[in-house]
Order: structure tokens, then sequence, then C-alpha cells
């Protein structure tokens, strides 16, 4: 804070200086012994400076929800997504995937959870105009090889899937050179690569998504029943720095889930997130649904979708929570050129 512009005598700013306060908050935080301590100032001049510096935060108001819902162009985070490159999907999820915060995706084996991840990290890489954040992203696995051949497949399809775009942008990206794949075995080197080696990506404006595959491998592996309020620990300090990297390079994360049987009593978790229909629900317990944004279920159904969407096996999604969406869900398939919405399956 510039101390000169508070109303205040320029002894106590002098003072303020030479105990090397440098936030506003210390002034507001800090009891007045502290700062009569720390300054060496009166009970009168604490007081005084605790009221210009209120004064002057108190000009910098605050904004409204209406402005952020009105005002687009100023509060980008708040109205930009990340498209999953299919308009069925993002219409049903409100633009696609939030910028700023962590996004789930849970379900069994063969649900359709890693194409999805897949298909995030070419979409990414499209300009901005045609949903994507002009950059590259990077996949950390947790217990599989990563999929190169089915990404080729996805790379090979995309002017067939996006047909929205022009095909000399498509021809313009070279997709496999922005995808970074990581593999991790245990939670400290997934923790290690969080902090260290994927910020030194998003400062240098190499990648702008970060996909986590699987969130639940290491965590069910290393930690057993007994240590769940060791995990619990683990998990919420994996989801801030999550958080804080995801707000301050407005840069989607996206973890995909596994999924546990549900038990036969139900217990306050499952009613609290909607779950109390479920077969299966998300892994990791009420501390890790804590830190997420957005919550989707995906699931594989025994039917198969109708010829003219390529006769498919059928999948559901389904959003379980989210700030903007209400609990919907709707179909859609995967095929060759990758996942594909059924608008006239979708479903509230």
């Amino acid at each position: 804070m510039d101390w000169d512009q508070l109303e205040v005598s320029p002894r106590i700013i002098a003072a303020v200086k030479k105990a090397n306060i440098k936030s506003a908050g210390n002034i507001l935080t800090l009891s007045v012994p502290e700062l009569q301590k720390l300054a060496n100032l009166s009970v009168a001049d604490v007081h005084h400076l605790q009221r210009a510096v209120s004064a002057v935060l108190r000009k910098n108001l605050g904004v409204t929800a209406l402005q952020i819902y009105s005002e687009k162009a100023k509060f980008p985070a708040q109205h930009q997504k990340l498209s999953l490159g299919c308009k069925v999907l993002d219409n049903f999820l409100r633009g696609g995937i939030p910028l700023v915060g962590i996004t789930e995706i849970a379900g069994e084996s063969s649900a359709g959870k890693t194409q999805i991840g897949l298909q995030l990290c070419l979409c990414v890489q499209y300009p901005v105009e045609y949903g994507g954040l002009a950059s590259g992203a990077v996949y950390i696995c947790t217990e599989d090889a990563f999929p190169s051949k089915r990404l080729q497949q996805l790379i090979k399809s995309q002017h067939k899937l996006r047909s929205d775009v022009p095909t000399e942008v498509i021809k313009n990206i070279r997709f496999g050179d922005s995808i970074f794949v990581e593999h991790t075995a245990d939670v400290d080197t997934l923790t290690e690569c969080i902090t260290k080696k994927v910020p030194v990506l998003l400062l240098r404006g190499s990648i702008r998504l970060v996909i986590i595959d699987s969130i639940a491998a290491l965590f069910r592996c290393e930690f057993a029943a007994k240590d769940a309020a060791i995990k619990a620990k683990h998990l919420q300090t994996l989801g801030a720095k999550l958080h804080s990297m995801s707000s301050r390079f407005l840069t989607p994360v996206l973890c995909i889930n596994q999924v546990t049987d549900r038990v036969r009593e139900m217990n306050s978790e499952q009613i609290d997130l909607g779950l109390q229909d479920k077969k299966v629900v998300p892994a990791l317990g009420i501390s890790w649904s804590n830190q997420l944004l957005m919550r989707v279920m995906v699931a594989r159904t025994q039917h198969i979708a109708p010829a003219e969407h390529a006769g498919g096996i059928l999948r559901t999604m389904e959003v379980v929570f989210a700030p903007h969406i209400p609990q919907s869900s709707c179909y859609y398939t995967v095929d060759l050129e990758g996942v594909k919405g059924l608008d006239d399956y979708t479903q509230s």
C-alpha cells in the first residue's frame, strides 16, 4: 500500500515505514498494543492510522454479482469457458469447462473419462474465437500409460469433429507439440509436479490446461482406512495448490476420478452431494469434494445409439453440482472422431 496517500501526520507515516509494515492488512489485523510496540506509536496514533487505512479501502468499492453478470468484457474469467469441441456438450455445460477452479469427471472404467480429457487437450489449442485458449496442456498420468495412439486418432479426425473451424486454422495447429505428459507414481511426486514443473510451463505461456488422470489412484494406494485424517490433510493441501494455480493463471484444472461402491447406510456426504440414488459414488470422500467447483459423473449404458449417431455405445453425462448449472444430464457417444453429445437425447 502507498502510505503517502493516507490522510495522517507525516510522523505516523514515517513510523509505519520505519517499522517495515507492508500492507493495509497488517494495520487492520494487528492489535492496538502490537502496532504500538511495532511502530512505537501512541494509542491515539494507532486509532487514527486504522481509520485512515479503512477510509482508503472503502473507496475501492466491491463488485456486485450484477456487474459480473452484465459486464462480461471486464470479467472474462467468470464468462469464458474451455470448449469440449462439441456444441451439444458445450450447451449442456453452459459453454464448457470453467477457467478458474477444479472440475472433476468421475465414473467407472470405460465410461469415457480419458476420452474427454484427450479431447480437451486438443480443444485448448484452438484460438479463443473457436472455444480454445490458444495454448497447450499438461496431462499427468498416475496409473496407466498415456494413450498416445488414441490421441493420434483424434488429431487426424479433427477436421471431421470440428467442422465449425476453417480447415486452414486446423492445419496450422501442431496439436502433438503442445501436450506435455508427466507420469507420477506417488503423492509426493504429484505434488512436486504441481508446485514446480507445471508453474514453469504456465509462466512460459506453454499451457493453459492441467489434467490429472486419475486423482484417486495415488491416494488409494498410499493411505489405508486408518489414515483418513492424514489423507484428508494431503487432499486439502493439493486442492489449495491447484486452486491457487488455476486462479493465478486463469487455467482450467480437470481431475479425472474413480468411483467406489455406495455403502448401504445413507451417510450425510451422499445426501449433501446429491448422490443418494447412485450405486457408485466418486472416490476420496467429502474432503476432496469440498475442493471442487464442478463435479460431473459419466457412465456407460447398455444401449446402442441410433444409426444417425454412428451406432456407438450410449453414455450419460450428469452434472452433480456446479455453481452455474442445475443438476441435469445428457447422452453422448465416443467414436473414432471423438466425444459427441446427442442433442435430441438431452434430458433434465
